[in-house]
């Protein structure tokens, strides 16, 4: 007898359908199995087979004798991982008479399956229903912890299976599974400017945060230079807190990334706040950038619509820093294979932090830098030329003094305010771009849009090539100078880039003046 159900796989940030076809009949030869899989699974599907025969068991069903044939199609595609077990059991189950129903072609099945015939959560859950309800599917069933994160696709029935008999019951009509129904644009607000940190925690720090503000309002990159406890990884981390609040667009874009990768807690929805990734400087180029084996998101992806921390940047692999280089122009990131080509996207905001130098003192207003003639260049050049041209702002961060530290400081601004300055200014751009695709701010401005947006006066450009002289800046320096100008402009609500506007955006290229370049 040949039964057909549905199951899905991810192809990226994307998912297909995939026919589980089952076909059973004739006895089993002696010393054979009677088992046959096709359509290019991999070990973890090929395994299904015991979990599905000892599930079935115990809950009181006893597969036949007999042999069966299942076919993942198509049958050119690899499949991968234990998503695939609930879907075959259910196919074996009806293939061998335990489930007559008419149901089993209206909805996508997926499930990883324990011993005892409870469903354990899949990845790819999100991309998964979202295609379903494209392909026309009544609804999709899928374990307890994943039914959350499948009904935030509208139209769609989303059915939370517990274990195997609950899904066989359904199908045989002789019981109901628990239908998850959920307020997307609710959940989508809710605790979404819920923030442990805040700007205001910072004391000090006001050319910083101007420069945070700057970036968080062009969605420029940014590095924190200067010496150990000054603040950096501190300030970093309160970068989130004063971005715009997700849309609904990006906040399905990102739950998706975090789907696929498999990292989204049990039982949550929806993503509400921008990622903050922050690796250890010990990863891997593939870690950062995504791929392997079997291909997934790296973390350059993971913070997509977010920030992407490199703490103690010159600590990075050479190799895993300048992988990272075409990414950050073409804000996605292609994954080539012999058998496929993925794409993952890849929009987001770096932020750096970096010791001048080994002992962290050089260049330090009281502290002497102890390091070797030689070391610091060689320190610093540990981070090459292209990619630090890939960074807007260049920012150097001095020490606070103990009287601000210990100081009760007044009218400190809280993230709440700076937000709405960097969302003012947020709005203006997309008023700008709004014919342009795939373009939201001024960091992400082709070459040509730059020469026709940002304009400089008489003075701006004395001032500029003076700038360019004296700094021996590159051509894509020159452009990352008039991007921010542009966005210094917009936080000052001004149509055009004053002289003070550029003096501020040469002014956060610290990394390019003559006191950071140790002979």
């Amino acid at each position: 007898m040949l039964v057909k159900v549905f199951a899905s796989a991810t192809h990226g940030v994307d998912a297909c359908t995939i026919d589980v076809e089952v076909n059973s009949g004739g006895p089993i030869q002696a010393g054979k199995l009677g088992y046959y899989l096709v359509g290019l699974p991999d070990n973890a599907v090929k395994e299904g087979y015991m979990r599905i025969a000892a599930a079935t068991s115990n809950i009181g069903l006893k597969l036949p004798r007999i042999n069966m044939t299942v076919n993942l199609a198509p049958a050119d595609m690899k499949k991968e991982g234990a998503a695939y077990d609930l879907p075959i059991a259910i196919g074996m189950l009806a293939s061998s008479g335990y489930i007559t129903s008419d149901l089993l072609d209206k909805y996508i099945i997926l499930g990883e399956l324990s011993l005892d015939g409870t469903l354990r959560p899949v990845k790819g859950t999100l991309p998964i229903a979202i295609q379903a309800r494209k392909d026309g599917f009544r609804g999709i069933i899928v374990p307890a912890d994943n039914a959350r994160e499948a009904a935030i696709v509208n139209d769609m029935e989303v059915y939370a299976a517990r274990n195997l008999k609950e899904v066989v019951d359904f199908f045989n009509q002789e019981g109901s599974l628990e239908r998850v129904i959920i307020n997307t644009r609710e959940e989508f607000f809710k605790n979404q400017s819920d923030y442990l940190e805040d700007f205001s925690d910072v004391k000090g720090q006001e050319n910083i945060k101007r420069a945070l503000e700057i970036a968080a309002a062009g969605g420029h990159n940014i590095i924190l230079i200067g010496p150990p406890g000054a603040g950096k990884t501190m300030l970093a981390k309160r970068l989130p807190t004063i971005l715009p609040q997700l849309s609904l667009k990006e906040a399905l874009e990102t739950t998706k990334i975090h789907s696929v990768a498999g990292i989204l807690p049990a039982g949550s929805s929806l993503i509400t706040h921008r990622p903050f990734r922050s690796p250890h400087h010990t990863i891997s180029d593939v870690a950062l950038v995504g791929g392997g084996p079997n291909p997934r998101p790296g973390e350059i992806s993971l913070a997509h619509n977010g920030v992407l921390f490199l703490d103690e940047l010159p600590e990075f692999k050479r190799e895993a820093l300048e992988v990272m280089r075409q990414p950050m122009e073409d804000r996605v990131v292609t994954i080539s294979r012999a058998r496929q080509t993925i794409d993952y996207p890849a929009s987001l905001m770096l932020v750096a932090s970096m010791n001048p130098c080994p002992c962290g003192y050089y260049n330090h207003p009281d502290k002497e830098c102890v390091c070797a003639p030689g070391v610091v260049k060689k320190y610093l050049n540990k981070i090459s030329g292209p990619l630090m041209d890939r960074i807007d702002l260049h920012v150097e961060v001095t020490p606070v003094s103990y009287d601000k530290l210990a100081g009760e400081e007044q009218n400190i601004e809280k993230s709440d305010t700076i937000r709405k300055r960097v969302v003012t200014a947020r709005s203006i751009q997309d008023e700008r771009f709004r014919n342009m695709k795939n373009i939201y701010s001024n960091a992400q401005m082709p070459g040509k849009m730059v020469r026709e947006v940002c304009r400089l006066t008489d003075s701006g450009i004395k001032l500029l090539k003076a700038a360019m002289t004296k700094q021996q800046l590159s051509a894509r320096a020159y452009d990352r100078i008039l991007k921010v100008s542009r966005t210094i402009a917009d936080l000052d609500n001004s149509e055009d880039i004053k002289l003070e506007h550029l003096a501020e955006a040469i002014h956060f290229r610290s990394l390019d003046k003559e006191q950071w370049a140790p002979v």
